[in-house]
């Protein structure tokens, strides 16, 4: 097993990694919008937060050596489902190959987010 890091996207803001590799597939930790060079969560509503999430992501499966292109599953937690049009319209843009997907509504994210997104990924 693997532990994949990168500073272009945030660090841990807990005890886990921002991905590992284990049998020839990538699973990442959980992505917020966190804009890595600040810390803090970027500004604005749910199409730039999922912006900033897939950006973190992008960086995560660059430092694996591997990209969107190759994404199996992703997970996705929404803070409110009435977001669920405008997150896909971000979403789409990214996950061209539509890999499997999870998603719901959750109480709360951390730091007050409004998205999280997980995926795993072929190397």
């Amino acid at each position: 097993m693997q532990t994949v890091f990168t500073k272009n996207a945030p660090a841990a803001i807990g005890p886990y990694a921002q991905a590992k590799i284990a049998g020839g597939l990538l699973y990442t930790s959980g992505q917020i919008p966190i804009a890595p060079e600040s810390g803090e969560v970027v500004a604005g509503g749910i199409a730039e937060q999922t912006e900033q999430i897939c950006n973190n992501l992008a960086a995560v499966l660059a430092a694996a050596g591997t990209g969107f292109e190759k994404v199996v599953k992703t997970t996705c937690f929404l803070a409110d489902m009435a977001d669920f049009a405008a997150f896909n319209g971000v979403y789409a843009k990214y996950f061209t190959e539509k890999p499997a997907r999870s998603c719901v509504a959750v109480k709360a994210l951390p730091k007050g987010v409004l998205a999280e997104i997980e995926l795993i990924a072929e190397l």
